[in-house]
């Protein structure tokens, strides 16, 4: 073989390499996690490769160097992501803006590729004002925070498409409450985590429950879910409305524990997090705070002694928390003083205990931990970054690895 085509080989050797390293070769399945990224400066949805073991993460789709001078890669402003349980498509709140041309509010739907990439499905389904989004343990059904426009909106999903679910709940605005500002919300779990020591008890719930915060009100009110339709109900159905919770100044956050025994609530004004059983009527209830027998197996709340908790560590503006999937450890995300409190939950009480504090980015906007307790992501608005830590199951310990550049002005994430 001669030189000159030895080199010809050789280059096209480089290039092709170049080429499927630019349509997302560097996300290995097996081996890697994917962190997926809603930033509002470019307008797109950014993907981020991760070792497993190291954590050592690259861009997939939509680097930070190729995106720097774009707009309106998406018809609108991203914000809040969910991605379904598969792995398979992620939806994300579009806000409408006159800088982009077709741009409506609503739900954007993208398919999640093996390589890593996300190309988006085209269509938007029209939402009148989504500002948090939440999707049942099972992936069958979407349901949408609509601020102060209404209370939750309910999807039936199909692939990437949604259907609208009317709702069958009878709400009435108890005495002395203002306009409803709903600004998060949550499902319960429908089977239980059995790696876990404390998940003991009945492997599937038999009612679904979904809890969302009113900030407006300091409240967080019950809605039962029909686990045939995704339409949201009286708690139970046949009742006389919705249920409603009193909680702390300004709650920001809502979480449940994978274990379906505790409701957390973190409350931004106070610096607090509220927390309550869950009465269910499953084992893993409190039985401390629901009475067995009889149980009242109706979703209610009831709040843990010693609640609220304060939060150490000069937190400040508690909003967006997760528990990891053994249930043992509540994270919460300091969204004013730029910091991460782990607190560890009593699997017997859910009274909560603080450890030490982490600290992430400017001004932070989500949170988000892996499935198997491995890895926690946050995005941090005005870095902008992506702020990466690995977990210590056993302990709730976080180790930080370096923060990873984004494009600018990141929002929303989700882990596979």
């Amino acid at each position: 073989m001669s030189k000159k085509l030895a080199w010809l080989l050789g280059l096209a050797t480089l290039v092709m390499i170049g080429v499927l390293l630019a349509c997302g070769s560097n996300y290995n399945p097996a081996s890697d996690g994917l962190v997926i990224v809603a930033s509002q400066g470019a307008g797109l949805i950014q993907t981020f490769s991760f070792n497993l073991s190291s954590g050592s993460i690259a861009d997939v789709s939509n680097s930070v160097g190729a995106t720097a001078n774009l707009t309106c890669q998406i018809a609108g402003i991203p914000g809040s992501l969910v991605l379904n349980p598969s792995g398979t498509y992620v939806f994300v709140i579009i806000n409408q803006t006159d800088q982009c041309a077709g741009s409506q509010t609503g739900i954007e739907s993208f398919v999640v590729n093996s390589s890593g990439t996300i190309p988006n499905t085209g269509t938007v389904t029209a939402d009148p004002n989504p500002v948090a989004i939440a999707m049942d343990p099972s992936g069958e059904y979407l349901f949408v925070a609509e601020g102060t426009v209404g209370l939750v909106n309910a999807y039936a999903i199909s692939g990437g498409s949604l259907t609208p679910v009317p709702g069958t709940f009878n709400f009435v605005r108890p005495t002395g409450f203002l306009t409803p500002n709903i600004v998060s919300l949550t499902t319960t779990p429908i089977s239980f985590n059995m790696s876990s020591s404390v998940c003991t008890g009945s492997p599937k719930a038999t009612q679904e429950f979904l809890y969302a915060v009113d900030s407006e009100n300091n409240a967080v009110y019950e809605f039962q879910v029909d686990m045939s339709t995704g339409a949201l109900q009286n708690p139970p159905p046949g009742t006389g409305g919705v249920f409603y919770f009193l909680t702390g100044s300004l709650p920001s956050g809502v979480v449940v524990d994978p274990c379906n025994r505790f409701v957390y609530v973190s409350d931004a004004n106070s610096n607090q997090v509220s927390a309550y059983t869950i009465c269910n009527g499953l084992a893993t209830q409190s039985s401390a705070h629901c009475p067995i027998p009889p149980a009242v197996p109706d979703g209610s709340l009831v709040a843990v002694t010693g609640s609220p908790f304060s939060l150490t560590g000069n937190a400040n503006g508690p909003g967006p928390m997760v528990v990891d999937a053994l249930g043992n450890y509540l994270f919460v995300l300091n969204q004013l003083s730029n910091t991460i409190s782990p607190l560890a939950i009593s699997s017997v009480s859910g009274s909560i205990a603080g450890r030490s504090v982490y600290n992430v980015g400017n001004q932070p906007k989500a949170m988000v931990i892996r499935s198997d307790d491995s890895w926690l992501f946050v995005t941090n608005f005005n870095s902008p970054t992506l702020s990466q830590f690995a977990v210590v199951p056993s302990t709730g310990a976080l180790v930080p690895v370096p923060a990873t550049v984004t494009d600018n002005y990141p929002w929303g994430v989700a882990v596979k």
